[in-house]
């Protein structure tokens, strides 16, 4: 009993470290860039925008162009790499515990490719410039959306989803939506390099709107997803096992499928596609912290 509560004292303290690794990652990433920004600078400036503090930290110095680099072009750009990291990690960890698969990522179930399939429509058919410029945004989103209903409903018999029918009809269908995007491309030469960066994936150019519309809904998914820490945890031993200690499986399993999924699209409509982090990242704080998914999954969360 004391080994095992000085091991979770153990791992809230790594929590706390990579929490702090992470403010230290996003002030010193603000100051790379052709124009020369100090780390005292991007605090001063940041503590300078939050009332109360901005009499203590005093900003005159600063020349105004320094000001503008630091909140209106790095800081929005870094704040959102952020968000997105941790999306992706968070939802990395749950399809990894959810399908008991170590080669599990955000998109083997085919939300990157809906996604890719959505911005490519909404470039070639011109909407994007039309409507707004959110709109290539708002498109990918309901483009992941779908392809998960559309995974959802082909893995379904009866009223289960058998995991490997998740996974072969994932797949699948990310095949056949990455082939169709394909054409898209070779159709539409003139639109080929915009939609080729998008599936790259970028944050140039995104602002705090990026992080207000899609920050929220990370934000949600990150903190439900860990709310069923408990349950991906008894899950690992089994189906049958969680069921037998009280696990409603089919309902855990529809509603991580949902938030995970959920997520994901809301990270991948701001970003574009993002490999890796969703892969590696588990992986790499499961070395650190273990399997527990308690401690695992925020862990993961702060070091995507």
């Amino acid at each position: 009993m004391i080994q095992d509560q000085l091991k979770h004292k153990y791992n809230r303290t790594k929590i706390v470290v990579l929490f702090f690794l992470l403010l230290f990652a996003i002030f010193f990433s603000t100051t790379i860039g052709p124009s020369d920004i100090s780390i005292r600078q991007v605090i001063f400036v940041v503590a300078s925008n939050i009332p109360g503090l901005d009499s203590v930290f005093s900003i005159d110095d600063l020349r105004p162009s320094q000001e503008t680099i630091i909140m209106q072009i790095r800081l929005p750009r870094v704040f959102l790499a952020a968000l997105v990291g941790m999306g992706l990690a968070a939802s990395g960890t749950t399809f990894q515990g959810l399908l008991k698969n170590p080669m599990a990522d955000p998109y083997i179930i085919g939300i990157s490719s809906g996604a890719a399939l959505g911005a490519a429509l909404a470039i070639v058919t011109g909407i994007s410039m039309a409507v707004g410029y959110f709109t290539v945004p708002l498109v990918a989103f309901i483009g992941a959306v779908i392809s998960i209903f559309i995974v959802y409903h082909i893995a379904r018999v009866g009223t289960k989803v058998p995991v490997y029918n998740l996974l072969l009809s994932g797949v699948a269908l990310s095949a056949f939506l990455s082939a169709i995007t394909s054409l898209l491309m070779i159709l539409n030469t003139n639109e080929m390099n915009q939609i080729l960066f998008w599936m790259l994936g970028s944050f140039s150019g995104r602002s705090w709107e990026h992080i207000q519309i899609a920050g929220p809904f990370i934000l949600f998914g990150i903190l439900a997803l860990n709310f069923f820490s408990r349950e991906l945890n008894l899950m690992l031993f089994g189906e049958h096992t969680a069921q037998n200690l009280g696990v409603d499986v089919e309902k855990t399993k529809k509603l991580l499928l949902v938030l995970g999924s959920f997520t994901v699209a809301s990270a991948v409509a701001v970003s574009g596609t993002i490999g890796f982090v969703g892969l590696i990242i588990p992986h790499s704080m499961r070395l650190i912290v273990g399997s527990d998914h308690r401690i695992l999954m925020p862990t993961a969360a702060l070091g995507g």
